[in-house]
């Protein structure tokens, strides 16, 4: 059996895409959150959850909260995955925002997505032209990292997506391999 699982919770495909390149590295197992119960869990030494940011918020978050119990004495970690590039103070507050109370040591981790506004629900696309409008509105020179991306993808097809940010999580998870 491996020692590991990765739970992941995709929307559009980038965030399975991390999690299928995690399982690949690590031959851990992997299952989609949605699917997974807390027995899932049974058997396994190392939990990685694999969520997608969506205003500030870890889509599978809820997965870790509601089997807390289950994650007791197993190693735990969350890869992150979003539309703006790296930046230490809005990945501190991501972490500050989904990761408080009983969870608040689990590292976290980050790895740049996506961006297809095409695919994207029209909720989705309707609330990223809302607040592209609200930042259009701010001088350029003051625009935080993800409001330049944001103004920058804006009607563009990108994908970010790269091995290379998993690096930090391979390098967390390799003593449990």
């Amino acid at each position: 059996m491996n020692q590991g699982i990765i739970i992941y919770q995709s929307k559009y495909g980038s965030t399975k895409k991390y999690a299928q390149w995690i399982a690949e590295e690590t031959g851990f197992d992997l299952a989609e959150a949605k699917q997974a119960g807390a027995d899932t869990l049974d058997g396994y030494d190392m939990v990685v959850l694999c969520g997608a940011v969506y205003a500030s918020g870890i889509s599978g978050i809820s997965y870790l909260r509601k089997n807390r119990n289950a994650l007791a004495g197993k190693r735990t970690a969350v890869f992150c995955v979003g539309a703006s590039p790296y930046d230490e103070k809005a990945i501190k507050e991501i972490k500050e925002h989904n990761l408080k109370e009983d969870l608040k040591d689990i590292p976290l981790f980050y790895g740049r997505g996506a961006w297809d506004e095409e695919a994207m629900t029209f909720t989705d696309r309707t609330m990223c032209r809302m607040l592209q409008k609200s930042v259009k509105k701010k001088d350029p020179s003051e625009y935080e990292p993800w409001m330049t991306a944001l103004m920058c993808a804006a009607g563009q097809k990108c994908d970010w997506t790269d091995k290379k940010y998993l690096a930090p999580l391979l390098e967390y998870i390799a003593p449990a391999r």
